[in-house]
């Protein structure tokens, strides 16, 4: 792949996804929203998933695509309608950012939305590969503030969920971009073994050097604590996610990662370590 486009460049997965795909070579097309933000190394584009003249412009002679957006409530018709931009532009690759567990009948919202991207895309006769990370162990950053002082809560109990760090979700994301072999595949992406809360809370203990201890929580004080923080339509769909993860129903351990990268998936003590700075108190 000589150029490939790279949704979402500033966020979790696309700053992590860009210098993975330098590192093999490809030209890497940016897109943001930002027009005050240049990505260092990568062409940067501005362009926003509400605005299709704008994708459409982005996409031009671009070989390969990585679809991500904004959490929104409109997330999924925006990915699909970007898919469709893509393939009108003649992109030879689509590689499409969905979810652990993606299921049209999902009780979970994201996950139905991402099933319904997932079908889209796969309907457009368009070489495309799907990638499905669990629960992002750097969603614990949201929790820094917390940590700082000695604690985090979530209304999880003591289900275990392989959670998998978005550096090897970009790591694998690149891998599907620029080699050969993936066409038409659903690749679920994991850490290399699945971790209690309270297992997330020792590493960092051991991380930091201080204690660290993880309270389970209701769904409605977990709701309560998010309100002002996030829009009610996002408390909702995550109250659902932790829910999902409660019920058990995310700890399967899946060696996607190993088999697209040649590496081990990193553990949670790899994240704890290497980010015990954000979590240092305040």
């Amino acid at each position: 792949m000589d150029t490939v486009l790279v949704t979402g460049a500033t966020g979790t997965v696309g700053s992590a996804l860009i210098p993975a795909l330098q590192a093999r070579g490809v030209t890497v097309r940016a897109m943001t929203r930002d027009p005050g933000h240049l990505v260092p190394g990568a062409e940067t584009v501005v362009a926003d998933l509400r605005d299709p003249g704008s994708v459409t412009a982005a996409l031009r002679g671009v070989d390969a695509a990585f679809l991500n957006s904004p959490s929104a409530p409109d997330a999924a018709s925006l990915q699909m309608r970007f898919a469709d931009l893509a393939r009108d532009a003649g992109v030879n690759r689509l590689v499409l950012l969905s979810q652990y567990a993606a299921e049209a009948d999902s009780p979970v919202r994201f996950l139905r939305w991402h099933a319904e991207v997932e079908a889209h895309v796969g309907s457009l006769g368009l070489e495309h590969t799907v990638l499905r990370p669990n629960l992002y162990l750097q969603a614990l950053l949201a929790f820094a503030g917390t940590i700082s002082q000695g604690f985090f809560a979530a209304p999880i109990g003591d289900a275990a969920v392989s959670a998998i760090d978005t550096r090897d979700i970009a790591e694998a994301a690149a891998a599907a971009l620029t080699g050969p072999g993936h066409a038409g595949r659903t690749y679920t992406l994991t850490g290399p073994r699945a971790v209690t809360h309270g297992q997330i809370a020792d590493a960092l203990s051991t991380a930091t050097g201080r204690s660290v201890t993880f309270h389970d929580t209701t769904a409605d004080q977990f709701a309560a604590a998010l309100t002002g923080l996030l829009p009610p339509w996002q408390i909702e769909g995550l109250v659902e996610d932790y829910a999902h993860y409660a019920r058990g129903e995310a700890a399967e351990v899946h060696t996607s990662v190993a088999d697209l990268t040649g590496k081990p998936a990193r553990d949670i003590v790899d994240f704890a370590r290497d980010h015990a700075a954000a979590f240092a108190s305040v």
